[in-house]
């Protein structure tokens, strides 16, 4: 994870991924089945897990808000807003919460993603009242002070600097989604184009917190050495004193059909070439049966889910690329996309990258997997589920993205039993049903000199698009 700002860039990753730490084998338990779930008069929606293990609680508030649903003209405003979210409030000074945190020992941090925004601190299990009397403070009293906006504002442009314009990989991830998607909100970075971010006022942070901001708009997650009663009744004192407001229902922004293979290309300066495909692919929330994400999931781990994987053992190892791997966000709120990606050997060019990456997909397609290879892979998933439940923070995790992106939390104890359940037609299937051009974006990073011969794009660079 990178540190506040972007930690939600890669949390879909870390919940869903193949790509698993590995860990003792052990019965996967019911999360769920502890979880005490109450819903305040203002809407606000409580999860208590209670975990007696350590004195220890975590507290996260997760809001039903992500880049997704930015409308044009101020693309990345859910990540400026979360910025925002530590300048202050009527009662705290400009990052006097963090502060507070700080002294009591605790962490704190948030993060924006395509689908939600979060905010969490992790604490002593006493002072769990005292995180909640603020983090309620700033959901109704946020205040968002030109001068501090100008200054955060400063700090974001420094952020897509470091890591979008001098990062070329993340200028063909931006390129490759951009591409790829025409009318879903998933269309621009998270971090908002630049041109955007220059242009951001204070009525448009003031509209976002009017807007999205409200605790029926919201969850609260705690997860520790607590009782429920008692953290409802300390969510009532202080989150229940926040008024719900009027919430305006999400435009629809259904991704329009793709009808043949999409290239794009992005020539800057760059150490390395790189090639990335992406095949527009279900996730749980848009699945019409669960099992695709679930088969998809599991493909990802064939692939690439550890150093014996298809793509590192028959091409890194060999000596045919330099790398490879693979991204497939099983939470995902809207359709996704399956990336297949890989960097070259020296002098090798991107088009056989391309055909070797194409020929493990097409055996994914046309040869049933190994049962023996099958059943390595689902251990490793069940595996890395019972690892995940020794953190309060990712057992709390685990609980927000679902629920933020409109799954019941309880479908998360269903992952390891939906993973077990794949077989070896239903990867085939689902190899067969997605993974075709009428779905595929590929991107291309082909590295040009640093001086230029050409007007620059306005990212930077020359970026084409047939």
């Amino acid at each position: 994870m990178q540190p506040r700002r972007y930690l939600a860039a890669l949390l879909p990753v870390v919940l869903s991924s193949l790509a698993l730490i590995a860990a003792p084998m052990a019965a996967a338990g019911k999360t769920s089945a502890a979880v005490h779930e109450t819903t305040l008069d203002n809407g606000l929606k409580v999860l208590v897990l209670p975990d007696e293990r350590a004195p220890v609680v975590t507290h996260q508030i997760w809001y039903k808000v992500g880049s997704v649903d930015e409308p044009g003209g101020v693309t990345g405003i859910a990540h400026m807003f979360e910025h925002m979210m530590f300048k202050g409030t009527e009662n705290l000074g400009p990052g006097e919460f963090s502060d507070i945190v700080a002294r009591l020992g605790g962490e704190e941090n948030a993060f924006t993603g395509r689908d939600f925004t979060g905010y969490y601190q992790t604490l002593s299990a006493d002072e769990l009242e005292t995180v909640m009397r603020w983090e309620a403070d700033r959901m109704a009293n946020l205040e968002i002070d030109p001068e501090e906006f100008a200054r955060e504002k400063e700090v974001v442009k420094e952020e897509w600097r470091s890591r979008v314009r001098d990062n070329p990989n993340a200028r063909l991830n931006q390129l490759l989604y951009a591409t790829a998607f025409t009318s879903s909100g998933y269309h621009h970075p998270v971090i908002g184009w630049k041109t955007d971010i220059d242009a951001y006022t204070v009525g448009d942070l003031q509209r976002w917190y009017r807007e999205h901001y409200a605790p029926n708009n919201a969850t609260l997650i705690v997860v520790g050495d607590v009782g429920p009663d008692a953290v409802v009744d300390l969510a009532e004192r202080h989150y229940g004193q926040v008024e719900q407001r009027d919430l305006a229902p999400a435009k629809p922004r259904e991704e329009m059909a793709q009808h043949g293979l999409k290239r794009a290309s992005l020539n800057i300066p760059a150490k390395l070439p790189h090639l990335t495909m992406g095949y527009k692919v279900p996730s749980l929330v848009t699945a019409e049966d669960s099992g695709a994400a679930y088969a998809l999931a599991v493909v990802s781990g064939i692939l690439a889910g550890d150093s014996g994987a298809r793509l590192n053992n028959d091409l890194v190892r060999a000596g045919k690329l330099s790398s490879a791997s693979t991204r497939y966000n099983l939470n995902a709120r809207e359709m996704t996309l399956f990336t297949v990606d890989a960097t070259p050997r020296d002098g090798q060019p991107l088009d056989e990258v391309e055909r070797l990456l194409r020929e493990q997909i097409e055996r994914l397609k046309n040869e049933p997997v190994e049962k023996e290879e099958l059943e390595r892979i689902k251990a490793q998933v069940v595996a890395s589920d019972v690892y995940q439940r020794d953190s309060l923070f990712y057992q709390g995790m685990k609980l927000g993205m679902y629920e933020t992106v409109g799954l019941d939390y309880r479908l998360a104890d269903r992952f390891v039993e939906g993973v077990r359940a794949v077989t070896v037609e239903d990867v085939q299937a689902v190899a067969r049903e997605y993974f075709q051009d009428d779905g595929l974006t590929i991107a291309t990073l082909d590295p040009v000199s640093d001086k230029p011969t050409t007007l620059p794009s306005p990212t930077g660079g020359i970026e084409r698009v047939h």
